[in-house]
């Protein structure tokens, strides 16, 4: 005699229960968030190694740090990058409001984390250098940038440029990241953050008669 074992029911993909995803981006007001804590620890870092400088070093001498690639000697810029543009001043202030404006709304709408820092980092590096160039003599919106790493007899910048440098740099790499990311989603999307699913093993048919005596 033969009898039939009853079977699950065949799962409905609707009623079916979604399986963890491995990890969840963050909401966009937490990276707006994230990206503001950076921007503010970075204004701070330049505004009291600034302080340092103007109290610690002067424009005449240098003090080597590496030797004559890397040292500390206080100068100011009252243009822009490499002293471009020093008649430029109230103009680059203005492009500095400008960009910091932009970057604020970059923040707002930006949905991951690598790019929520880089923003940061140049938000904060940004609004540094416009500090300067608002409050620091010689005038309102004409001031000069206060710079004391010397880089051989490069230029000299501050924590500021740095901070800027930093961030294109991460930028750029979160950018080479997601293109990765949407070449072979299903390998890189969980290291950047995006909702990815664990694969699922495929059912074992269990045996549909069992035969008794």
């Amino acid at each position: 005699m033969t009898h039939e074992l009853p079977h699950d029911p065949p799962a409905d993909e609707h009623t079916r229960p979604r399986t963890q995803p491995w990890g969840r981006r963050p909401s966009r007001r937490l990276l707006f968030i994230y990206s503001c804590a950076i921007a503010a620890l970075t204004l701070a870092a330049d505004v009291i190694s600034k302080q340092l400088a103007l109290h610690f070093l002067d424009t005449e001498n240098r003090i080597p740090v590496l030797g004559d690639l890397f040292g500390l000697q206080l100068a100011f810029n009252t243009g822009a990058a490499f002293s471009i543009g020093a008649q430029l001043t109230p103009f680059i202030t203005l492009l500095g409001i400008v960009a910091s404006v932009l970057l604020i709304r970059a923040a707002l709408r930006t949905k991951y984390r690598i790019y929520a820092a880089s923003i940061g980092l140049i938000l904060g590096g940004a609004l540094g250098n416009l500090a300067d160039r608002i409050f620091a003599p010689p005038g309102f919106g004409s001031g000069a940038v206060t710079d004391f790493l010397a880089y051989g007899q490069l230029f000299i910048g501050n924590i500021a440029d740095v901070a800027i440098g930093a961030g294109v740099v991460l930028y750029a790499l979160g950018a080479w990241r997601l293109h990765a990311a949407s070449r072979t989603p299903a390998a890189v999307e969980p290291a950047i953050g995006d909702d990815a699913e664990p694969p699922t093993p495929d059912p074992v048919t269990a045996p549909a008669e069992k035969t008794q005596p």
